[in-house]
């Protein structure tokens, strides 16, 4: 079996991030720091550890700071490069030229249809889908370890973890067949069952990495749960006709669309922090928690 490389990254950061207005209204939800790093600069590290090597922003409007964020800061540099200071912090961001690519969504027709917008760059490969907003710690990284998974199965394989049977309904839920260590094999997909009804409680947390084939389903797409365009649907659609993964990720997963998943991110990742980690300490044993 040819196992093709997986070169490309699919970032959907069109949404208008709603739950956390009034900071959103001139700015994307995924500039919203955890400590000093934007969340849309994790996934990005995140996707270039695992060896991507072109990053694609699926956009809407008033993403203007998301690109800049990404772009080269003449004035910025110069200014710090005369002060003596470092350049450390932001050479991060820089990526290079060529790379990032974005592309519009134009209306908020749901994942699926955010993925399929960037069908063009993406083109006849395998490809890697991240939701910036599902924070990921974990040494390696959650696609990383995807990537190993990948080269051993081929086909298609999603991120997994395991929750609360009370929050089934709240995600994606894979209906598992057998299992091989952190490797499960998926036999469907269902998009946020009613509670009770769910066929496991391993969700999809927001990492895929997918064969071109899903972008054909989508070009005739469904509409599924809510109304959308589900990528959760036209993934069900492989099923049996490739190989379908889900692996379940080693790691810390917060979520960062939720408020609480928010706060609770910056006080864990602020505590690991060599530069500040024992002064939040300190200021959280001092509210008795």
């Amino acid at each position: 079996m040819s196992i093709k490389p997986v070169r490309k990254a699919v970032f959907p950061v069109a949404g208008l991030g709603t739950r956390f207005l009034p900071a959103t209204k001139a700015m994307p939800k995924e500039m919203l720091t955890i400590v000093d790093k934007p969340l849309i600069q994790y996934a990005v590290e995140e996707a270039l550890e695992a060896g991507i090597e072109q990053i694609i922003f699926v956009t809407g409007r008033g993403k203007a700071a998301l690109e800049d964020h990404f772009d080269i800061a003449y004035e910025l540099e110069a200014t710090m490069t005369a002060r003596g200071k470092s350049l450390e912090l932001i050479q991060g961001t820089r990526q290079k030229p060529g790379s990032p690519v974005y592309v519009r969504q134009q209306e908020p027709l749901g994942l699926g249809h955010a993925v399929w917008c960037a069908r063009e760059i993406v083109g006849d490969e395998p490809f890697a889908v991240l939701l910036a907003d599902e924070l990921m710690v974990g040494k390696p990284g959650f696609l990383s370890q995807m990537m190993v998974a990948y080269e051993r199965v081929g086909g298609n394989v999603i991120g997994a973890l395991e929750v609360p049977d009370s929050e089934t309904d709240k995600y994606g839920i894979i209906t598992p067949g057998s299992r091989d260590g952190r490797l499960t094999e998926v036999r469907e997909l269902v998009e946020k069952p009613k509670l009770g009804t769910a066929p496991s409680n391993l969700m999809i947390p927001g990492r895929y990495i997918l064969q071109p084939e899903v972008m054909r389903i989508l070009d005739n797409p469904t509409k599924g749960a809510g109304g959308e365009i589900q990528l959760t649907d036209a993934m069900a659609q492989l099923i049996g006709n490739q190989p379908f993964h889900g692996y379940t990720f080693d790691g810390a997963r917060y979520d960062c669309g939720d408020k609480a998943g928010f706060i609770q991110a910056n006080v864990a990742l602020a505590l690991e922090r060599e530069d500040i980690g024992q002064k939040v300490r300190a200021f959280v044993d001092r509210l008795n928690i």
